[in-house]
């Protein structure tokens, strides 16, 4: 069996009638032509019925899918360190308490300024109004069927955060299973995931439920963490009609052991200094959503999502040990909902044409405070000194698209798509009353093109051109036009990406890409500390390689490795400083992943993998140094005692590398005093769970 047939897409039953979904099974499986430009990591189980739209892998051109047997038996503290096996994902890792990190791509870093990646789960909208990925802490490892990478311009379903592309994590839908998993590791963690689900009669339940306590790895660093999570999906005995909800809940109090300067970094690397003794996190998230798929005709099918995200975050934190200030020392409360709708209606004309369009509606009813205390060792959180923000804002975005699918011939598939989005809202300082609006941005188009020639199952080549945008979030000027606000206008993302996808053996897959993304007005923002930098004209450009290959039937390798750039090339100036020329900061130049799976025996299987970043510079001049890249190895032995109980061993960082996140701290020093502020990561791990299948 081949890889492509490996990872071929399989329907499963109780969904909608094979006559009626016939031609969405077509164009997502029945021609490799039609996708030759996707790679698929692992094995992955679609149901057919999950959507009434097109399936992204027969669109899109620049697309990863890692499925479940990549996923669910990892240990991770956070899930978005899955998705770091993933080619050409940075990783940026900040792990202080619930503020962890996050992944990103297409040289836009995680830094929390430039949130250029849209996040979805089981295809809701899930950032938070910065762009953050806050969410997507709530889906633990068990719970995951596929995640599904998107990158580039050209993908119209999204607007909002959706500059360099999106995430879509979905998890297990439908089925019968009972899954358990125990884990016990290092810095005694403990870690226990629960996964049930039943499908009888049309009638779905799926039910999990996660709970992770750990002492982490550096001082003052404890997190006790939970999910849980029920999904209810009905089906009608002629498959025309399938309806359902999700529910999640989340909660997370954490410690937060604080960022170090060089000196305490070369002391003790993993210390927590006496000033961070008070800062911890609580973080409660929610999410709920209505999913209808509704087969109008053979030929016509219509997809509605109704959902709510709520997140509460009370935050403690210290940045530094300067006692000139009130600045160093906060307390940010974040209090976030959002009620949006999104619908597809997908019109199959002809085996050569398919027409689809929908749009989207999201209010956002947001409130931010954020107080400064005296100092103090530790913080002393009893007393605010000073009240930064205090600002209840809302957010409306309205947005709508539509594409074809067009096939001339079974080589030759041609997908123009059109995109526009508005934005309305207001902002009101609860300390004066008073009330400003958003930005006018007016409606903001985004034309977009993707082509793909597969003259053989072996061979494709593919393009696509798109534009994408970034609006200024947050709950003051400059998003809000409050006194003396300037009009800013949105930055304008022009994307080009030009690749083939070839398969060199039977069982040997590759893939080859370059892409330019150039930007207009390009802002770097940061909400929570109201800090905004004009950068002006940025090119985003890189080179993509990524290979796959089973050696033989026991032996499974990959490899990718991912150059990326990121410029200012005109525009604004940093006070009276060019930027032009400069890199934009926190944004490595390389990322590299390598794998090895070995089915040693039916029941023991051994893996490795590797992963590299590389430095980057943390100042926006580029004149304090490089730092953060790393080269790190973690490995696993699993083991099958019977058909319903295996064991895992797996060493995180086998090789203790030491290694840091770094960001310059321009902030909260007195001018002159400036420096690197570092988070180390952890050492060697090892993790041992029992696994439980029924």
């Amino acid at each position: 069996m081949n890889f492509t047939e490996r990872t071929a897409f399989q329907t499963t039953r109780n969904h909608f009638k094979p006559s009626r979904i016939a031609w969405l099974v077509a164009l997502a499986i029945s021609g490799v032509q039609a996708q030759e430009s996707t790679v698929v990591l692992g094995e992955v189980t679609v149901s057919s019925g999950n959507t009434g739209s097109l399936p992204t892998r027969s669109i899109l051109t620049s697309v990863d899918v890692m499925g479940a047997e990549r996923v669910q038996d990892k240990n991770v503290m956070n899930s978005w360190e899955l998705i770091g096996q993933m080619p050409g994902v940075q990783l940026t890792e900040f792990r202080l308490g619930a503020e962890s990190g996050k992944p990103s791509f297409r040289a836009f870093n995680g830094e929390g300024y430039i949130n250029g990646i849209k996040l979805l789960i089981d295809g809701v909208p899930s950032n938070v109004n910065s762009g953050n990925m806050r969410h997507l802490d709530m889906i633990f490892p068990l719970d995951i069927d596929y995640v599904e990478v998107v990158r580039g311009t050209n993908d119209p379903r999204y607007g909002l955060h959706n500059i360099g592309g999106n995430i879509n994590v979905a998890t297990r839908q439908g089925g019968n299973y009972a899954d358990g998993r125990l884990t016990y590791g290092s810095f005694n963690t403990q870690e226990v995931q629960a996964a049930l689900g039943r499908e009888s009669g049309g009638f779905a339940q799926n039910y999990f439920v996660a709970k992770q306590d750990s002492d982490g790895y550096r001082d003052h660093s404890k997190s006790e963490k939970y999910s849980l999570g029920g999904k209810w999906f009905y089906t009608s005995d002629s498959g025309d009609l399938k309806a359902g909800l999700i529910a999640r809940i989340h909660n997370q109090e954490a410690e937060s052991a604080g960022y170090l300067t060089a000196a305490e970094l070369g002391a003790n690397r993993f210390q927590s200094p006496a000033r961070n003794g008070n800062d911890h996190d609580n973080r409660d998230m929610q999410q709920f959503s209505g999913h209808l798929d509704y087969q109008i005709a053979p030929n016509l099918a219509y997809n509605s999502k109704l959902y709510y995200n709520s997140i509460e975050d009370d935050r403690h934190v210290t940045y530094t040990g300067y006692s000139g200030s009130t600045l160093p020392r906060q307390r940010r409360l974040w209090n976030e909902e959002h009620t949006g709708w999104t619908n597809t209606l997908t019109w199959q004309a002809s085996k050569l044409l398919a027409v689809e369009g929908g749009f989207n509606y999201e209010h956002q009813d947001n409130r931010y405070r954020r107080y400064r205390y005296a100092y103090a060792v530790p913080t002393d959180f009893s007393t605010p000194a000073s009240t930064a923000n205090d600002e209840s804002y809302t957010l409306d975005n309205f947005g709508a698209y539509v594409q074809a699918i067009i096939k001339p011939s079974a080589s030759w598939k041609i997908v123009p798509a059109f995109r526009t989005d508005s934005f309305k809202g207001h902002t009101t300082l609860n300390a004066t009353g008073l009330s400003y609006p958003l930005q006018d941005y007016g409606w903001i188009n985004q034309p977009k093109l993707s082509v793909v020639y597969s003259p053989s199952p072996a061979f494709s080549l593919y393009g696509n051109w798109g534009r994408s945008f970034q609006i200024v979030t947050g709950s003051r000027s400059p998003a809000y036009l409050t006194a003396g606000t300037n009009m800013v206008k949105p930055s304008i993302n022009t994307g080009i990406e030009l690749g083939t996808k070839f398969r060199l053996l039977e069982r040997t897959e590759a893939r080859i890409a370059i892409w330019q993304q150039d930007a207009t007005d390009e802002v770097a923002n940061l909400p929570s500390a109201n800090a905004t930098q004009n950068l002006g004209e940025t090119r985003r450009k890189g080179v993509d390689f990524q290979i796959t290959t089973h050696i033989a039937d026991k032996v499974k390798l990959w490899f990718s490795h991912a150059y990326q750039e990121a410029k200012v090339v005109g525009g604004y100036a940093a006070g009276s400083t060019s930027l032009v020329g400069k890199e934009v900061f926190a944004t490595p130049r390389t990322i590299t992943n390598v794998g090895v799976d070995y089915q040693a025996t039916d029941n023991l299987r051994l893996d490795l993998q590797g992963r590299a970043q590389g430095n980057y510079y943390i100042d926006d001049q580029n004149s304090k140094g490089k730092y953060g890249g790393y080269v790190l190895f973690d490995g696993g032995v699993h083991y099958a005692l019977t058909k319903h109980v295996g064991i895992d061993l797996q060493v995180r960082n086998m090789f203790d590398r030491k290694y840091e996140y770094v960001w310059y701290d321009n902030f909260f020093y007195a001018s002159g005093s400036y420096q690197p502020m570092f988070s180390p990561g952890a050492g060697r791990s090892v993790y041992a769970s029992l696994n439980l299948k029924m």
